[in-house]
């Protein structure tokens, strides 16, 4: 990659992960805020601490000043792992949500706290799903389930909603039942939207039966860097010897690797199909 290239791809970068931290701190400031309602993640957390300092030793400690001291500490732990770049943008995206929302003002748009849990978890999914499309995140927890993600090739969405959840109960018993009930549902809508948009870590097997074997394996192995099956077939109907390949693949890859098979042999034929979880030696694509 020539320095022109990769100047162009850090500003794009830089440029969506800007409007994510915008959308993601008018969440904050215009649903979560507005109805006491308690993000996920490092952000539920910290202001579960700051409420507690406030309301039980009547300490007001700066809320985005220890959400971005956790993130920092996270960020030095799992940076390796996860990617340089990953964690700097992601970083950045931290820093600019903190300070968006310290400028933004409260500026509730629903009266109902239901369309604010919903909404808000909503919007706050879009900007969460931005940032990691673009190679970032929103810190946090986001870091520790990448890390994981790439650990064990499979999504942890839910297992960081369930830490939410727990958050939440923890809440609910300290101030409230409906303050958690309503940033369930809050968190619900934004783990959602997240695995709706962010699909690293879903994976489809193909199936190709295919006359021009050798053609199709360099056209696969133009867009992904791991190994495919070679079975030999035949077809019943016509009786003539065929291949049959299957390779696993990233779902954000699957259009890509199916138009190139398809132009390498035109008259190929393919099943796509969704897979739980893969074990063994497969190669990931890095997220640098």
């Amino acid at each position: 990659m020539n320095k022109n290239t990769y100047l162009k791809q850090m500003l794009v970068m830089f440029v969506w992960v800007f409007i994510s931290a915008v959308i993601q701190a008018f969440s904050f400031t215009s649903f979560a805020v507005p109805g006491n309602i308690y993000p996920g993640g490092v952000g539920g957390l910290v202001r579960i601490v700051s409420d507690v300092l406030l309301q039980f030793f009547n300490i007001n400690f700066p809320y985005y000043i220890l959400y971005v001291i956790i993130n920092i500490i996270l960020a030095i732990i799992v940076y390796r792992s996860i990617g340089k770049l990953f964690t700097i943008f992601s970083l950045i995206q931290i820093v600019l949500v903190s300070v968006f929302s310290s400028i933004f003002k409260e500026y509730p748009l629903f009266d109902d706290l239901m369309l604010l849990a919903i909404f808000g978890g909503l919007i706050n999914g879009v900007a969460a799903g931005l940032a990691l499309k673009c190679g970032a995140s929103g810190g946090g927890t986001d870091f520790i389930s990448i890390y994981y993600s790439n650990k064990y090739h499979k999504s942890m969405w839910n297992e960081v909603f369930g830490f939410n959840a727990v958050l939440i109960v923890v809440a609910g018993l300290l101030f409230g039942w409906e303050r958690a009930a309503y940033s369930i549902i809050y968190q619900f809508v934004t783990n959602y939207v997240i695995k709706l948009m962010h699909k690293r870590y879903t994976h489809q097997a193909i199936f190709i039966v295919t006359d021009k074997e050798q053609e199709v394996i360099s056209a696969v192995f133009k867009d992904v860097n791991h190994g495919i099956t070679k079975i030999e077939a035949k077809g019943a109907y016509s009786d003539t010897d065929r291949s049959l390949l299957y390779t696993v693949v990233n779902s954000f890859e699957t259009n890509e690797v199916v138009k190139d098979i398809l132009l390498a042999d035109p008259k190929a034929f393919l099943e796509v199909r969704d897979i739980e979880a893969i074990y063994g030696n497969y190669n990931q694509k890095p997220l640098d």
